[in-house]
């Protein structure tokens, strides 16, 4: 395979998630094809400071790639513009780029499926992003891999001609949604993707993600999913910045190559509703979802 896209992998101070994060990295076909850049983020606190810098080390002793690169900041960016930043980098430069966090375990075939779908959709401008983490569905008749409108951030990549249309103001974002958009953003309110929104706007979060979703959304963007992830995310141990104690997000990872992808460029209406019955019941019963409160509490 011709032009391998990069690899930007955003790390900060979790050396274990990060050392296993880069060893399944390593096991993908194509890492040996694949350029690695590591950004490092400056520790927030002095309390940060020591394992800051074993991510660090460890980032500097990483093999197995076609080249590797460290950079590392001076000062704390946050994840939110950490990756804006990076991606923004690496996509001027190559035309196109794969994106991990440090607490996400791939399968063998990830990095395949990625350059894939890369090659495939480079130049279907509704195509904007390409997510390798799926929910455990239900429906297990749906094709290897379709159509939806939400975009995934655990695992992702994407192309300039896509990233350019970034929004990062989050209120011109706003103005271009009415309830009925809103309604269709939050998969019919079963996620609460526009709460996220809101909580943005508040000052109470500084998710990219949410506003790389409003992006593709308003420009009738598609991003590309497979049905059985690629993707583990295994940072919902309480450690991340972003993340609780929680298992409903758990799933099996794929082990054999992605060989199909739609040719037709419109959202899968049988996947929407396999995403949306597992939004809907993700929480389980009432007793399930207090015995998950209870042991997040105690996890803190």
């Amino acid at each position: 395979m011709q032009n391998i896209a990069p690899i930007a992998l955003f790390v900060y101070n979790r050396p274990d998630h990060t050392r296993r994060t880069i060893s399944y990295l390593q096991q993908n076909l194509l890492a040996d094809e694949s350029r690695l850049y590591v950004f490092c983020d400056a520790a927030k606190t002095d309390a940060d400071k020591p394992k800051v810098e074993q991510v660090r080390q460890l980032a500097n002793d990483v093999s197995g790639f076609k080249s590797v690169k460290v950079i590392v900041r001076e000062h704390n960016l946050g994840l939110a513009e950490s990756i804006i930043s990076g991606v923004t980098q690496l996509v001027y430069e190559y035309g196109k780029v794969i994106v991990f966090e440090d607490d996400l375990l791939s399968s063998p075939y990830t990095l395949q499926y990625f350059n894939d779908a890369l090659a495939k959709y480079a130049n279907q401008e509704q195509v904007m992003h390409i997510g390798a983490y799926m929910y455990n569905l239900h429906d297990k008749t749906l094709p290897e891999t379709f159509f939806y409108r939400a975009a995934t951030s655990w695992g992702w990549a994407t192309w300039a001609r896509a990233w350019k249309n970034f929004e990062p103001d989050v209120d011109k974002l706003i103005n271009q949604f009415d309830n009925l958009k809103i309604a269709r953003f939050s998969i019919e309110g079963k996620m609460n993707f526009w709460k996220q929104i809101e909580q943005f706007k508040a000052g109470k979060n500084n998710s990219w993600a949410i506003r790389w979703y409003a992006s593709i959304f308003l420009k009738n963007g598609l991003t590309l999913n497979p049905s059985q992830s690629l993707i583990q995310n295994i940072g919902h141990d309480g450690t991340g910045v972003h993340s609780n104690n929680e298992d409903m997000y758990h799933v099996q990872m794929a082990r054999k190559q992605v060989t199909q992808f739609p040719d037709v460029l419109q959202e899968n209406e049988q996947a929407y509703k396999a995403i949306k019955h597992f939004l809907a019941n993700r929480k389980g019963t009432l007793l399930q979802r207090v015995r998950r409160f209870v042991k997040q509490q105690m996890g803190r």
